[in-house]
């Protein structure tokens, strides 16, 4: 029997901390006081379901998505097919490429569906769900190293922008990848469709077969995990600046197709002290070097 799901404040007091196994949120939400505390008790209440929700299905969520295959029971589960099937004709993804956005999406729902909140953000091990009333904006810290949080530039976000999700993937952090970008962050309509993209880019930025960098197959690191016995980054060596250009320009040109066909907004990818940005009709909300608040 696993130990219940745990509930509190951090010492701010301020931010709500919700963690669940392998799930781990940060809450916070802005507004009167008892439209805030309405939403921090609708958020612990639908989170204790949500492990055993998505254990229920978790043989389906670990087998490569179809573009037309059947769907879950579950509306987090359904959530993350949804995010994924853009891309299940043309490359390999499961649905628990967007797990953490999905999750984050529906503590956001139970949230803003019970309080009525001026903004308010669920962040899953930095794949954020946004909440922006008229008027209200969010500027959020893009992370360098997500081994190693330190701020690469910003992200400003306000409700007049389309945008309320943002995920950021790379081979440091805590899911693996195919590729090699210390971090991509991208924006778009849904912290799920975030994740999912993030994801993808991520992968894509790559040097097939370079010598200084090590892979091992996903299963000898994770026996559970849904790649099986893909390949994933392990080492990054020392690389050449055409090295990082080539590698980065293969995520670029993933990113700009992207956001062609309206799957997101922005994305800004990360290699090596090296950041492109790649944005559609949000820009100028990614911002590079520059230190600023996670969050205001």
């Amino acid at each position: 029997m696993r130990e219940p799901a745990q509930i509190g404040y951090l010492p701010d007091g301020r931010r709500l901390h919700l963690h669940d196994g392998p799930i781990d949120l940060i809450v916070e939400a802005f507004g009167l006081a008892g439209e805030v505390e309405s939403a921090y008790r609708a958020a612990a209440t639908r989170f204790v379901t949500v492990l055993d929700e998505l254990c229920r299905e978790l043989a389906f969520l670990r087998q490569p998505a179809c573009e037309d295959g059947p769907w879950p029971a579950g509306v987090i589960a359904r959530r993350m097919v949804a995010a994924v099937q853009p891309y299940a004709s043309r490359t390999f993804i499961t649905p628990m490429a967007a797990v953490a956005g999905a999750v984050a999406e529906e503590i956001l729902e139970a949230m803003t569906l019970t309080a009525e909140l001026a903004k308010a953000y669920v962040n899953d091990g930095g794949d954020i769900a946004l909440h922006l009333a008229p008027g209200e904006h969010f500027v959020i810290g893009m992370v360098e190293r997500p081994d190693r949080p330190s701020l690469f530039g910003t992200a400003s976000l306000h409700s007049d922008q389309p945008v309320r999700g943002i995920a950021t993937s790379g081979w440091r952090g805590r899911s693996f990848s195919f590729g090699i970008a210390d971090a991509v962050t991208v924006l778009a309509a849904t912290a799920a469709q975030a994740d999912a993209a993030a994801t993808i880019i991520a992968n894509a930025v790559n040097l097939p077969g370079h010598p200084r960098i090590e892979r091992a197959p996903a299963c000898e690191l994770a026996p559970d995990s849904d790649l099986g016995d893909r390949l994933v980054t392990q080492n990054v060596g020392v690389l050449s600046d055409q090295d990082v250009e080539v590698a980065l320009r293969a995520g670029v040109d993933v990113a700009d197709s992207l956001v062609s066909k309206g799957l997101i907004h922005s994305a800004a990818l990360h290699l090596r002290g090296e950041t492109t940005i790649v944005s559609g009709r949000v820009w100028p909300a990614l911002q590079a070097g520059t230190r600023s608040l996670v969050h205001a």
